[in-house]
């Protein structure tokens, strides 16, 4: 199993930045790529962006050229810089890996 643990959501107003946290523990060798999602209130989940051991990196539209991943491999830690936020970004984000979800963490953007 693998346990994942985000951190650093918050309230901002627009166009404010965040920097989230998710902390894997557990078998975190089998997790090859690291990924945030976010879930606002009455929709469905919403892929935001992944990375991969290699650092390969994807962005879901609404993301590229404002949210930047990165890891730490080492420290198994995994992080979402978010800049230029908009309302519609308000969320809870969840970090994933081979299934497992973490907890979330909440971001809210107030115009």
């Amino acid at each position: 199993q693998v346990q994942l643990v985000e951190s650093g959501g918050g309230s901002v107003q627009a166009g404010g930045s965040l920097r989230l946290s998710c902390v894997a523990s557990g078998y975190t060798d089998h997790c090859y790529y690291m990924s945030w999602y976010r879930q606002s209130t009455g929709k469905e989940r919403e892929f935001v962006s992944h990375i991969t051991r290699d650092g390969a990196i994807t962005y879901s539209y609404s993301a590229k050229g404002r949210f930047t991943i990165s890891q730490d491999n080492a420290k198994n830690m995994v992080y979402l810089q978010m800049n230029n936020l908009k309302p519609e970004d308000t969320a809870m984000y969840h970090c994933n890996c081979l299934g497992f979800w973490g907890q979330g963490t909440q971001v809210t953007v107030s115009s």
